[in-house]
């Protein structure tokens, strides 16, 4: 069976740090019940019933219920979102019973496609072996669930983490730094600071260790469409300098990919097959060591890690798809200060840009949203006539849930529907009267027009602001 081997050679399966349990240990070996703790929670759609299972599940495990354990476990495999495991399809079996049901061996299968010594055919036929060691029920409602990365069983990583946030089964939380708009922190405007230009691109993390290299989203989702960055970066996996590999560590690279235009990057980033991303650059603006960035903080400064940035430069320079984000330095506490970040805040926009970055030179990178990083871009607002309106849905439901907008600009024919900016009080009031207020013309404001497929046009990231031509005090 496939199993982690040590550096000494020596057979070896995964553990969680913290829970002391081994989980090579005999007795998981053929336990049959796991995939009942999901079937328990596809019993019931409530959350509350879901977060009484996991409960449940964790007092089991510390009465020592191998079950409980074995569940707990394959659920911190299939929701930690660090574990990426590389495998679309997983074949399910039929009607097999009384097998071993070996876990132990199923776990070091995983940690073999995680570290990526298993891949490819080997890894397919691994996993085809590996389906036929175990009763049907348990591989189809559990091991293969684990291997996809979803339980299907209506749980997320926040369910287990409300019950079990507090305890070593605690999955860990993907997240990196995120900005604040300088418009809302007029007095951050000060100090040196750092400029660069905002990419109109997709957000991408690609987490590196010694021999692997995986992009998600900035929700920790995994990115599979650019595998010519994943390329480029694997050679360089064990020549970039400085770089601690031991103990499981590792780095993060932050930054955006880039292609040709916002809207035919976004359609080939989440393509299921057949995605069509030759020549999107990737621009690293950052860099963290992974054991950091799992914590949620690195202490070392803006300034540090740019240099540290300067160092991978060289190497980087040698692919086609990655490059380091250049900037420049500025210090707002003078008026050429401001003076030099206006004109670079113009510039860049010339030239097709979203608008600009500001960072704090001193400060951390903490993976939350704070003023240590400010965006800076211009917006824009166009009247538009209401052509209809669209129930919302969820909690809207029964009320708006966004107005279809229709107008010319610049020669431009926009059609957008328009669901931001409205208040709760806001989709009550227009719901009611929404037969007042066909025909009437709203103002909108947007980052940009954008171009459609078919020629036509729309708004990125549409607000409402307001009606036009309504006296004050007017009733709606």
């Amino acid at each position: 069976m496939p199993a982690f081997m040590t550096a000494s050679g020596k057979r070896k399966y995964m553990s969680l740090d913290g829970v002391g349990v081994d989980f090579s240990d005999k007795k998981f070996k053929g336990l049959k019940l796991a995939a009942d703790w999901i079937r328990d929670l596809e019993s019931s759609d409530s959350r509350i019933h879901k977060e009484k299972v996991i409960e449940k599940a964790l007092m089991a495990s510390r009465l020592g219920s191998a079950n409980a354990e074995c569940f707990l476990f394959n659920c911190y495999q299939a929701y930690n979102p660090f574990y990426v495991f590389g495998v679309r399809q997983v074949p399910e079996t039929v009607g097999l019973e009384g097998r071993s049901n070996p876990w132990p061996a199923f776990w070091g299968l995983l940690e073999a496609l995680r570290l990526r010594s298993v891949t490819g055919n080997a890894a397919r036929e691994s996993i085809e072996q590996m389906s036929q060691e175990f009763d049907s029920d348990e591989w189809n409602g559990l091991c293969r669930r684990v291997i996809i990365k979803d339980l299907r069983c209506g749980i997320s990583e926040k369910t287990l983490n409300k019950v079990l946030g507090k305890t070593a089964w605690k999955i860990p939380v993907f997240s990196c730094q995120l900005a604040q708009d300088s418009n809302d922190h007029p007095a951050k405007l000060k100090d040196t600071k750092r400029l660069e230009v905002k990419l109109d691109g997709v957000r991408v993390l690609a987490v590196v260790t010694s021999n692997t290299v995986n992009l998600f989203s900035r929700n920790g989702k995994p990115f599979e469409n650019f595998p010519q960055i994943s390329d480029a970066l694997t050679p360089l996996l064990n020549k970039l300098p400085g770089v601690d590999f031991s103990g499981g560590r590792g780095y993060v690279l932050d930054g955006e990919i880039v292609g040709e235009s916002f809207q035919q990057l976004m359609r080939q980033a989440h393509r299921k097959s057949d995605a069509r991303t030759d020549g999107m650059i990737y621009h690293v603006f950052d860099i963290v060591p992974l054991p950091a960035f799992r914590e949620g903080i690195w202490k070392y400064d803006q300034a540090i890690r740019l240099e540290i940035l300067d160092k991978f430069k060289p190497l980087l320079d040698t692919t086609d798809c990655v490059r380091i984000m250049p900037g420049m330095t500025v210090d707002l506490d003078t008026a050429e200060g401001h003076d030099v970040m206006r004109r670079f805040a113009e510039a860049s926009v010339a030239q097709g840009y979203e608008g600009i970055m500001i960072k704090d030179i001193d400060a951390p990178y903490e993976c939350k949203r704070s003023s240590a990083w400010m965006k800076w871009k211009p917006t824009i607002t166009v009247d538009l006539n209401i052509t209809g309106f669209e129930e919302g849905t969820g909690r809207n439901a029964g009320r708006l849930g966004a107005i279809i907008c229709e107008g010319v600009d610049n020669d431009r024919a926009i059609r957008v529907n328009v669901g931001s900016g409205l208040s709760d009080s806001d989709r009550d009031q227009y719901w009611s009267a929404r037969g007042d207020l066909l025909g009437r013309v709203v103002e909108v404001q947007a980052d940009a027009v954008t171009q459609n497929q078919d020629g036509s046009y729309s708004l990125r990231f549409p607000r409402f602001v307001r009606f036009r031509g309504f006296e004050a005090g007017e009733k709606l």
